[in-house]
């Protein structure tokens, strides 16, 4: 299979996912920030075409976004693109390069029967707000209620697909690669020199507490590849329930239309 992994920097969940695949005889092509990002629409655009020259695809992981300020210091949000940067990069950027992929994907199912998109998301899609979506969060801010709210609309968005392309052999996952040592929870400590040492001298007890990324990757590799994988959010290579909200149907029909309304550079 050709499988497209996105975010696979040095000691990445997405580069050892990349690793993964490529050990196990697919041939994969990845993104870094270097050559993709997700908040600069003509990147995104650009990179899909770049993959699109390259022949077929049958698979695409979204493994690349960010979590930032996690001492949860911002007052207000950071804003790109006119939007707060985490929903701007995680889901508009993701979604961008997903609905981009998307025609080719369906192609490649009609093809062979099947194709599948994987989005990497977090437990923590449950501090997610169904009503935060496309707003400015006002004055009840939290970066990592933000970050959740990423997340919970990647959830919704790979429900539906499944729900629009099930039938035509694409298949749509969300998943929790679980506590992974990768380095992001260095980010949001440059500015406190305290924290930073403590992060340093903590940082070998993460290798103690945390998976590996190559761990990590296991559930990305199995939504991805395990033939018995069907639609859904998985957790530790399982099929589980999201969150409460991700289950609202009404929230999830008016994403995509105001998402759609977004990719067709209308104000949402």
């Amino acid at each position: 299979m050709r499988i497209v992994v996105t975010g696979t920097g040095p000691g990445s969940i997405g580069l050892a996912t990349a690793e993964a695949l490529t050990a196990a005889g697919h041939e994969v092509g990845t993104s870094t920030r270097v050559n993709m990002d997700l908040t600069d629409r003509a990147s995104v655009e650009a990179f899909a075409a770049r993959v699109l020259d390259t022949g077929p695809i049958d698979v695409l992981i979204n493994n690349a976004g960010v979590h930032l300020d996690l001492r949860n210091t911002w007052k207000q949000p950071q804003v790109v693109d006119g939007h707060e940067v985490h929903w701007r990069t995680n889901y508009l950027g993701t979604v961008q390069l997903t609905r981009a992929l998307l025609p080719a994907l369906l192609e490649r199912a009609a093809e062979t029967g099947e194709a599948r998109v994987v989005h990497v998301v977090s437990k923590l899609h449950a501090r997610g707000r169904n009503d935060a979506f496309f707003s400015d969060f006002g004055d009840t801010y939290s970066s990592w209620d933000a970050y959740g709210t990423s997340k919970l609309g990647l959830v919704h968005d790979a429900a539906s697909l499944a729900e629009r392309y099930g039938d035509v052999g694409l298949r749509a996952y969300s998943l929790h690669p679980g506590a992974v040592a990768t380095g992001i929870s260095a980010r949001g400590m440059e500015s406190s020199p305290v924290l930073k040492r403590l992060h340093a001298l903590a940082a070998p007890l993460e290798k103690v507490f945390l998976k590996s990324p190559e761990t990590g990757a296991r559930t990305s590799v199995h939504c991805a590849t395990a033939p018995d994988a069907v639609s859904g959010y998985y957790d530790q290579e399982r099929l589980k329930e999201p969150a409460r909200q991700a289950g609202d149907l009404e929230a999830r029909a008016a994403l995509w239309a105001r998402t759609e309304e977004w990719l067709n550079g209308e104000a949402p």
